[in-house]
């Protein structure tokens, strides 16, 4: 009896340390995948060595014109190794009610982006994304971790892929702060 209690609780003790090994399968922003504003699926890892702006974004609020602050940030720093990553949600006060579609043709018509852009996607609540869940978790993101306060939030990754930096819905794209926050990261492995 003791054998096969110990068996029991060596089993017991493999499985937790798979099951715990498999929720934390996602500890690298390089692990997820994701699906493009066209509905092909992109890795992050894809931007591997680059540093990311990954922004939740929407095409009818009031931070709508940040698109063109974040194409300019593009357009000024993907030489040097910075990646826009635009996200809409439509989490807050149905202000991205688009398909994917309208969303792609308004962002390039309007405001000439050229940075990616990805499928709709939940950046809080019951079906939060995967991404999302990883970058606001305080667990997987401590220091930068919290919910999702609006549209137009922006998380900044280094090139090791750790989150460095986290601005709010009123931080523009050509805010001295976010500026200082992206040069830094870019000059950490230059």
């Amino acid at each position: 009896m003791k054998k096969v209690l110990a068996i029991g609780l060596a089993i017991g003790c493999i499985g937790t340390c798979v099951c715990a090994r498999g929720e934390n399968a996602m500890s690298q922003i390089y692990d997820f995948t994701m699906r493009d504003i066209d509905g092909k699926d992109v890795t992050v890892s894809a931007f591997k060595g680059k540093v990311l702006l990954i922004v939740n974004v929407a095409s009818k609020c009031g931070f709508t014109g940040q698109y063109e602050g974040l194409q300019k940030l593009y357009t000024t720093y993907t030489n040097r190794g910075l990646v826009v990553l635009g996200f809409p949600a439509n989490d807050f006060l149905r202000q991205e009610p688009g398909t994917d579609a309208e969303i792609k043709n308004f962002c390039t018509l309007t405001y000439g982006v050229t940075f990616p852009m990805f499928a709709k996607i939940s950046v809080k609540g019951k079906d939060i994304h995967p991404l999302y869940a990883f970058l606001t978790s305080k667990e997987s993101n401590p220091k930068f971790g919290g919910a999702i306060s609006w549209n137009f939030n922006k998380f900044l990754i280094g090139r090791d892929g750790t989150v460095v930096g986290r601005f709010g819905s009123r931080t523009k794209p050509d805010d001295k702060e976010l500026i200082a926050a992206v040069e830094q990261a870019i000059k950490a492995s230059d």
